[in-house]
């Protein structure tokens, strides 16, 4: 089983430990996130040093407005590194407003261009911009991952443009059924599973620290959701994650 999305230096347990513990729960790979070159450069250093992860690379709309948005050149070399498999996440957010829209906007641009540039996929993190993520995501020719899906408007346009649609610890919520609804209707082909850790622990831990392993409580819901076996699902995630993030084939070697 494979955690497509956690922010592993940002979690209170160290990568060691965290991981020692996904993969007594089965799961053993896993996509660790940067958001900002320092993040990126520790999820890169877990790549190296731990079997089975993988970076992916990005500077966060949160932080569109500051310094950071300025080491794109960085970002860039980072990239070159193999165990570096996409940039992001990347994308606009009009919810916490913690950066200037427009600002927001130039950094998303950019960061498509680079992705189009080395080849790689884009992790999307989106909250209240459909209309103007589907509209800066029209011209990117390469695999899209919309992390942390939560934007039931924006389903018709993934449907339709055939990307990856990646599910959290939130749709596992009580008041979460549209997402579930959601889960429903995206091809056996482009789900994907995520934790987001430390963020978004699903039930039944939710209001703890969440980490890799709690993805087979959201494959278990999604299952469920979707009238599929968790373990059949399992394969199929892992089948999609391999395709999108162009990992090699197979579980990482002990």
């Amino acid at each position: 089983m494979i955690d497509t999305h956690a922010h592993l230096d940002g979690c209170e347990s160290g990568p060691e430990e965290l991981l020692a513990r996904a993969r007594e729960a089965g799961v053993d790979r896993v996509i660790a996130v940067g958001s900002g070159i320092d993040s990126c450069r520790a999820s890169l250093a877990i790549a190296e040093s731990e079997r089975g992860v993988f970076a992916a690379l990005g500077i966060h709309p949160h932080q569109a407005g500051g310094e950071e948005a300025e080491r794109l050149t960085e970002l860039a070399e980072l990239l070159r590194h193999e165990r570096a498999v996409a940039v992001g996440e990347t994308g606009l957010d009009f919810y916490r407003d913690w950066a200037p829209h427009e600002r927001q906007r130039q950094l998303f641009a950019a960061q498509l261009e680079l992705a189009s540039r080395v080849g790689k996929p884009v992790v999307i993190h989106n909250r209240e911009a459909d209309s103007e993520t589907a509209d800066a995501l029209a011209g990117f020719g390469g695999a899209v991952i919309l992390h942390c899906f939560s934007s039931p408007g924006l389903l018709d346009v993934a449907l339709e443009r055939d990307y990856y649609v990646s599910f959290a610890g939130n749709v596992t919520y009580p008041s979460a059924e549209e997402l579930r609804e959601a889960a429903k209707r995206i091809p056996a082909e482009r789900i994907l599973a995520e934790t987001d850790s430390p963020y978004l622990a699903p039930v039944p831990r939710r209001g703890r620290p969440n980490e890799p392993a709690n993805v087979v409580d959201t494959v278990g819901a999604l299952a469920q959701a979707r009238g599929e076996h968790p373990d059949d699902l399992a394969s199929q995630i892992e089948a999609n994650a391999t395709a999108a993030f162009s990992l090699p084939v197979g579980s990482p070697a002990p």
